[in-house]
């Protein structure tokens, strides 16, 4: 169970994000999954380091720094490296490479508190997990 545990998580991510992003742009890219899979499992993992008491703007802003790494080096490898092209914010303002921007680091924000209460109701719900309690500030 505990080898089975990532690999659904990361699957629940990688799936919600291709779903977020067709919501958002209207189409996505198979990277995206990946991509997707691996920020819900890295946020999921704040709760598992960090203990519960951590205020949960706090584990949001961890959360969206952690989407804004992956994000960064994905698209150095996917966007820059391969020239797939799979996203540019190059017209955003505050964008570094054309790969992140100061608006869509502060979205994260908000779908990082989504992902953290999803992730902690799946391990709660699905592998008998902690039940989730936050403290907001």
């Amino acid at each position: 169970m505990r080898t089975i545990r990532p690999l659904v998580l990361w699957s629940i991510g990688g799936l919600l994000y291709v779903i977020l992003e067709m919501i958002w742009r209207g189409y996505s890219h198979w990277t995206m999954y990946l991509v997707g899979g691996i920020c819900f499992l890295l946020i999921g993992a704040i709760n598992e380091i960090i203990p519960w008491e951590m205020p949960l703007v706090l584990q949001c802003i961890i959360g969206a720094l952690i989407v804004t790494a992956v994000e960064f080096l994905s698209g150095c490898i996917v966007n820059i490296w391969l020239g797939w092209h799979v996203w540019d914010y190059s017209d955003m303002p505050l964008n570094l490479l054309g790969q992140i921007c100061l608006p869509f680091s502060l979205l994260w924000i908000f779908v990082s508190a989504v992902a953290i209460v999803l992730d902690d109701w799946l391990r709660y719900w699905l592998f008998d997990g902690e039940k989730p309690h936050y403290k907001l500030f």
